[in-house]
């Protein structure tokens, strides 16, 4: 099932409710409207990756219009399946042939960062795996990252500069006919940041590379997955000195809140409220997401009331009886993101689309050699993966850091 089926139906699901009620001339009752809210939250979730999946569907074509990389690689048959990702890109391109066949020189293939595996934009081949989309390659992620929360763009430039938004001095006010008009100022200043570059290199031997399924869970696993985890680290928590991005958590203007002391289930909620209701009072951005810490995210969704109800719904049925399971709603119908990369006892709220964005140059890539030290020697295979990446904050008060004090 698609995101846009899944929305599709909520719609209709919440339309249904509002028609029932209309139709015995009332509205909606209590239970309606707690149902309602549901949907509601469902549905702004979906929204929101949905527009993510659109802006890495624009970048997906933009990659495709580069052209081929400068690696070799034979053109594919017309009738040989796609590559799954890039791993499997990998060894149907000309360089893992040429490794195989032990000749001694450095080959590169190009692919783009990481995409969330519910994306609308990826389709499924008989064996459940991603295949391509507009002639790029895909990774394979399984759930909701910090990236999926930004807006995204791409850059040719080793720097970023950008604009920050400060305090606002003066306003819009109400005048009389023939009045001096107020002035209102926005305070900007402007930032530069290095990109910072993610990389890393593994080894394989000769024998291994003949087997192509063992390479490419290699290059899976190993390689991508380990340099999404890190992309999350810096984006999230990045100490800003060289060679390190500034991440999210570090930046200078963002809002704090924390809880009052001996931490609940009620107070963590309430907090996480709070800090929705500080994004919009102190940034006129509406919040568009949360991130937790998965120990933070189980106490809350174990949390029951006095009755030893979930409050996000038991293991067989949704809330009080009502919907289905949901193995992780998001808090307070926000898109939630849950990562250990977030330390336990921090949450952080925030519009991210509107006050963050990541910037990529270029997109993964993938090098391999087997004339790197003493490989050559050895039988060994130098494979290394690295991508360069910035992070701009334009709004730093439309984030909110919530401790969850204990």
């Amino acid at each position: 099932m698609t995101l846009l089926t899944e929305r599709d139906d909520e719609i209709k699901a919440a339309r249904a409710i509002v028609d029932a009620a209309k139709a015995e001339g009332r509205d909606p009752d209590d239970d309606e409207t707690t149902k309602l809210t549901g949907h509601l939250g469902k549905i702004a979730d979906l929204n929101s990756r949905i527009k993510s999946a659109e802006v890495r569907a624009d970048t997906l074509r933009q990659v495709a219009a580069l052209g081929a990389p400068d690696a070799e690689r034979p053109a594919e048959p017309a009738n040989e399946t796609k590559a799954a990702d890039l791993g499997d890109h990998f060894v149907k391109s000309g360089m893992f042939n040429a490794i195989k066949a032990k000749r001694g020189s450095r080959f590169a293939v190009d692919g783009p960062e990481f995409k969330a595996a519910t994306d609308p934009t990826l389709t499924s081949n008989t064996g459940g795996l991603p295949v391509t989309y507009g002639g790029a390659y895909q990774t394979l992620y399984r759930r909701l990252t910090v990236a999926d929360l930004l807006a995204s763009g791409r850059l040719s430039s080793p720097a970023l500069t950008y604009w920050v938004q400060g305090a606002l001095t003066g306003d819009v006010a109400s005048v009389a006919e023939g009045a001096t008009k107020p002035a209102l100022n926005f305070v900007f200043g402007q930032v530069t940041e290095a990109l910072a570059k993610l990389a890393g290199v593994t080894k394989v031997s000769d024998e291994m590379t003949e087997d192509a399924d063992f390479l490419v869970s290699i290059i899976r696993s190993q390689l991508l997955q380990r340099l999404a985890v890190i992309e999350e680290d810096q984006l999230l928590k990045g100490n800003g000195t060289s060679p390190n991005l500034r991440g999210l958590l570090n930046r200078s203007g963002i809002q704090t809140y924390a809880t009052a002391a001996s931490f609940t289930v009620k107070k963590g909620m309430d907090g996480i409220f709070h800090a929705m209701t500080l994004v919009r009072t102190g940034s006129y951005i509406e919040p568009d997401g949360i991130i937790i810490n998965p120990t933070d995210y189980e106490t809350l969704r174990l949390g029951v009331d006095g009755q030893q109800q979930y409050y996000g719904g038991g293991p067989f049925t949704g809330a009080y009886g009502n919907g289905t399971v949901q193995m992780q709603p998001g808090l307070w119908g926000l898109p939630t993101v849950v990562t250990p990369a977030i330390t336990a006892g921090t949450v952080l709220v925030g519009g991210f689309k509107t006050a963050a964005q990541v910037f990529r140059k270029g997109g993964v890539r993938l090098e391999t050699t087997n004339s790197n030290e003493d490989d050559f020697k050895n039988n060994l295979v130098a494979i290394r993966v690295e991508e360069r990446v910035g992070l701009a904050v334009y709004y730093p008060t439309a984030l909110c850091k919530v401790t969850l004090t204990a």
